[in-house]
């Protein structure tokens, strides 16, 4: 264990002062007022902490796979709910992105209009998301009244001010289907490997990006046909002229907000090259309408609209949106995403609210993970090849057990890589013989010794060097997860539990209860203790797996009013209190399992020769 140091920390070596304090707040503790439920609509409230906490959009035609869940909506429903506890004011928002390209091509292959195709899959994320346990305050969607209105407003004071250019561009365009074709309508031979079914905008063999009129014999997605090389104006985002601006906001922002390493570096390298123009608007038929007369014809180009989808979700939760924002000395905006969509919300977001000039909340915090890999490759939903959302549940696996292992191995500062093997050592070593034993033995010991009655616990020397390095791991625990470290947090929860597994056998209470009355005062004094820290154990695991937190808490009938993160440890379970009958947390994935899932998440002998 990394944190496992607090057990060789000799006596002498802790303060005195340090001692003295966790056993007076041991015994004098009182617990904090316990955050009220949510009554929504949530709003920010004046004079406490207000946190906005978005995750990505994700493309409302893509079924989510297992690194796209850690890289967004799972990372921030942990430190939602991990905010909750700590009697924050929080508001978690995140729905489909459900404009674009990707979205028409999408319904040409399918038959269905571009409405029909959002519906369908929206089903889709939803149930996968609640299947996860993520706990949105709303998951919304972008095809809506309110998108537009926000969408154009933001538009036209950009517009107004002078941050929008327009040019021409040259494109593939269909005179049979009588349009230009977006990137994904155009195919054709891949100009680098000679890959006969290159996309317009990236050829799936060699990897390359692709510049739509640099295909070889190109044609047209829809009909076939033979698309000619024409020019269209369009607009664009004066980026260059928003620069200073962007470029002050950024030097405060990243430093004040503890950014991660790689939005710094990415955001950095932006602005270090220079910023161009880019273009805002699409010749698309599904999209928020530009309302600039000569242009109403086109869309707004996905990554201008999509990150206002926010807001205009956030709308559609609530009349009051501009509470959260357009208040930006109230409410910290923390936003979570792989680091792909980090120029997105780090430069081109900014912009675009800073350019308006509207009084919008600005990101404060941003978490971006890096890429999560499966075994020796990458996610594919074609060749069948790792576990996406839709099929997560067919591994008869808890979803508990995938949010433990996601955050486990979270990619924060590398990529990382999802492994069966590893997956059944962490869940069988961690899980089932470390906390999950604890907390058994524990419960376990109560019902069958003391009539499920938790023991008074008389404090010694021994118990406070126990709170003492229990409290010293809370406080990791609670700072990790402040500055968004959610993988430090896993390995607080799981150094608690090793601490009282080795205080169990220290004491061995199994061998103490049958002795005289005092060895009998003893045992019960280390029963009182572990199954208060197994009480701290459940709030403290309730970001991380909700489903065992409850049902740790309604083995031991916790009341609510203990689901408060506190920075100390106090009695939070009294003498007298009643638990009810123990069973195992978790049960062990034996190695067959894991032989199986392999093959079934490993894609076709023809997708891997593929």
């Amino acid at each position: 264990m990394e944190s496992g140091s607090t057990e060789s920390t000799t006596k002498e070596s802790i303060p005195e002062v340090e001692l003295r304090q966790v056993a007076e707040v041991w015994n004098k503790g009182v617990l904090s007022s316990p955050p009220s439920f949510r009554q929504h609509p949530i709003l920010p409230i004046p004079g406490q902490r207000n946190i906005l906490i978005t995750s990505a959009l994700p493309y409302v035609n893509n079924v989510p796979h297992l690194g796209n869940i850690i890289g967004c909506v799972l990372s921030a429903d942990v430190f939602a709910r991990f905010c909750r506890l700590r009697g924050y004011n929080c508001l978690y928002v995140c729905g489909t992105d459900e404009y674009g390209t990707a979205t028409e091509t999408k319904a040409i292959e399918e038959g269905l209009t571009p409405q029909e195709i959002c519906t369908k899959y929206f089903k889709i994320h939803a149930d996968i998301y609640n299947w996860f346990n993520i706990d949105f305050d709303i998951f919304g969607r972008t095809s809506t009244s309110e998108q537009t209105r926000i969408s154009q407003d933001i538009f036209w004071k950009l517009n107004q001010k002078g941050f929008v250019t327009e040019d021409s561009v040259i494109q593939l365009k269909c005179e049979k289907c009588d349009r230009f074709l977006a990137d994904r309508f155009v195919e054709g031979t891949c100009p680098h490997c000679a890959y006969t079914d290159a996309r317009g905008d990236q050829c799936d063999k060699c990897g390359q990006l692709i510049d739509p009129i640099e295909l070889k014999s190109p044609r047209c997605k829809i009909c076939s046909g033979e698309p000619k090389v024409r020019s269209s104006k369009h607009l664009f985002l004066d980026l260059p002229t928003l620069t200073p601006t962007l470029q002050q906001w950024y030097e405060a922002a990243h430093v004040k907000g503890s950014w991660s390493s790689n939005a710094i570096q990415i955001t950095s390298s932006w602005l270090k090259e220079g910023l161009k123009p880019r273009c805002i608007s699409r010749d698309l038929k599904w999209g928020t309408q530009v309302p600039l007369e000569g242009y109403t014809d086109k869309v707004f180009y996905v990554w201008f609209d999509a990150p206002i989808g926010y807001l205009s979700i956030t709308a559609c939760y609530t009349e009051q949106w501009e509470k959260w924002w357009k208040n930006p000395n109230e409410v910290q905006l923390y936003q979570f995403m792989a680091k792909d969509n980090v120029p997105f919300h780090t430069v081109v977001f900014p912009s675009t609210l800073l350019g308006s000039n509207d009084n919008y909340t600005l990101l404060h915090h941003i978490s971006s993970t890096e890429y999560l890999n499966y075994e020796d490759g990458k996610f594919s939903k074609s060749r069948g090849i790792g576990v996406f959302g839709d099929n997560a549940k067919e591994t008869n696996l808890p979803a508990d057990i995938f949010r433990f292992y996601l955050l486990y191995i979270r990619p924060e500062t590398q990529d990382t890589v999802f492994s069966w093997d590893d997956l059944m050592l962490k869940v069988n070593t961690e899980l089932l013989n470390n906390f999950g034993n604890f907390i058994n033995r524990v419960l376990t010991f109560i019902k069958r010794n003391f009539e499920g009655i938790v023991p008074t616990v008389d404090i010694s020397d021994q118990e406070v060097h126990l709170l003492w390095a229990v409290t010293k791991e809370l406080k990791a625990y609670i700072a990790g997860l402040e500055s968004v470290r959610l993988r430090d947090g896993i390995k607080n929860i799981l150094a608690i539990s090793h601490l009282g597994n080795s205080y169990l056998q220290a004491n061995q209470p199994w061998l103490l209860i049958k002795g005289s009355s005092e060895d009998v005062r003893r045992a019960q004094s280390v029963l009182g203790m572990c199954a208060n820290i197994a009480c701290l154990l459940s709030v403290m695991i309730q970001p991380y797996m909700p489903n065992t937190s409850k049902d740790i808490q309604e083995i031991m009938n916790i009341p609510a009013r203990c689901n408060v993160l506190q920075d100390n440890v106090i009695q939070l379970i009294p003498t007298g209190h009643e638990i009810a009958e123990p069973h195992p947390l978790f049960t062990k994935i034996e190695e067959a399992t894991i032989h199986e899932l392999k093959q079934k998440f490993g894609g076709t002998q023809k997708a891997k020769q593929h």
